[in-house]
């Protein structure tokens, strides 16, 4: 790969022209990288709901034409000047957030929210210049949340690429570089459940299925899933179960399931007297204000629990509308229940995500459970469909023939 270096790379690339618009495998030109920056060769990627958020234009001022694309795996085909801890070769994960090691955020133990790097849906060219390293003809194709991964070769700052174990199948742990690694780590780095423990996850996509795990790792002893698919509460051995359905009831068995359309009084209600007064834990993963006012809620407070442990935690992972509002008893927090929120379930992209590429490679982490389709480069649209259809968890995307 090396003698690509410093030159203009023509690959291909899948190119959104318009919001909502099947994606149009074009060839494009990618430019060399510059001062912090490093161009990958993308070997996998996978579609996340973010990405067809903002494909439908639904989440900011459209930009187009765009690449898209933030959860996938490479290899470090060159870099720039001052990017002295990659080298060609290096086996990384992009992500669509950063960690400059230089600002109050990544010197602090207590956040991940870098000043420089931290994610920005609306620009689409790099930092150094302001320019995209995209082209079709010497038209720019904007980039996307700095990754842009539909594209055989891309180039990314350096503050949003995570070496790992070569070791690590990139067709497997490309999925760690976003939804699985959020919803992991908002249960095992901030809501902290102990062995023992109940836990309540409400929304079970890709991002609660990974906050369940992270609760089977804790060692919860009860963990309860609140969605409001009908299939996901599937139990009949005949029936035609999409293969997402099948994940759900035949992977997770440890989960319990509990449709709030199937009761008369608020879910909260429900899992208190299922639970003697509330979780010890919840995290809330769909971006609904209501279910975020209930996963709060479905909480114990000091009174329901051993006064040791205090009152319970919510955390909350999912995105709202931005003219929501969370209203609820100021009681409610004087009686000890917590509140929490999470980006990125607290990981520091560069310091911590080689550490959960570890946990797969050391068998703590199951990551196959969550990829339930697969599709070549050419066929990207189809992992499109699949997810507007509900149907899967994480879809990869083969970028060789």
């Amino acid at each position: 790969m090396s003698g690509t270096a410093g030159q203009v790379i023509r690959c291909k690339a899948a190119v959104a022209w318009e919001a909502g618009k099947p994606l149009v495998i074009e060839e494009v030109e990618v430019a060399p990288p510059q001062a912090m920056e490093v161009r990958l060769k993308i070997l996998f990627t996978s579609l996340c709901h973010t990405d067809v958020y903002f494909w439908e234009a639904k989440g900011q001022t459209p930009l187009f034409p765009r690449i898209f694309g933030h959860e996938a795996g490479g290899i470090v085909e060159s870099v720039g000047e001052c990017v002295t801890d990659l080298q060609p070769g290096d086996h990384v994960l992009p992500v669509f957030t950063g960690e400059c090691k230089d600002c109050r955020h990544c010197k602090s133990e207590e956040s991940n929210m870098c000043d420089l790097l931290r994610i920005n849906t609306d620009r689409g060219v790099m930092l150094n210049d302001n320019k995209s390293r995209f082209s079709i003809n010497g038209k720019p194709i904007y980039h996307f949340v700095g990754t842009s991964t539909f594209s055989e070769y891309t180039v990314v700052h350096v503050g949003c690429v995570a070496k790992i174990n070569p070791a690590a199948p990139l067709d497997k742990v490309c999925v760690l570089s976003c939804g699985i690694s959020t919803g992991l780590g908002a249960t095992l780095n901030v809501a902290r459940p102990w062995k023992g423990s109940s836990v309540a996850i409400f929304g079970l996509g890709a991002v609660g299925l990974a906050a369940a795990e992270g609760a089977r790792i804790a060692g919860a002893a009860r963990i309860i899933g609140i969605d409001l698919n009908p299939k996901r509460f599937n139990e009949g051995e005949n029936s035609k179960c999409s293969q997402d359905e099948n994940t759900v009831k035949e992977i997770w068995p440890s989960l319990s399931f509990v449709n709030p359309k199937d009761h008369d009084k608020p879910v909260q209600e429900v899992i208190a007297e299922m639970t003697a007064g509330g979780v010890d834990r919840s995290v809330e993963c769909t971006g609904n204000v209501n279910a975020m006012i209930s996963a709060f809620e479905c909480v114990h407070d000091v009174s329901s629990s051993d006064l040791i442990l205090g009152g319970g935690v919510a955390v909350l992972v999912g995105v709202p509308n931005k003219d929501d509002s969370f209203k609820t008893h100021p009681v409610n927090l004087l009686n000890e229940r917590t509140l929490k929120g999470t980006f990125f379930g607290n990981y520091k992209p560069r310091s911590d995500l080689p550490s959960v590429v570890e946990k797969y490679m050391n068998k703590e982490l199951e990551v196959e459970k969550f990829i339930t389709h697969e599709v070549p480069f050419a066929e990207i649209n189809k992992a499109f469909e699949y997810m507007l259809q509900g149907d899967g968890l994480r879809c990869i995307i083969r970028m060789d023939p």
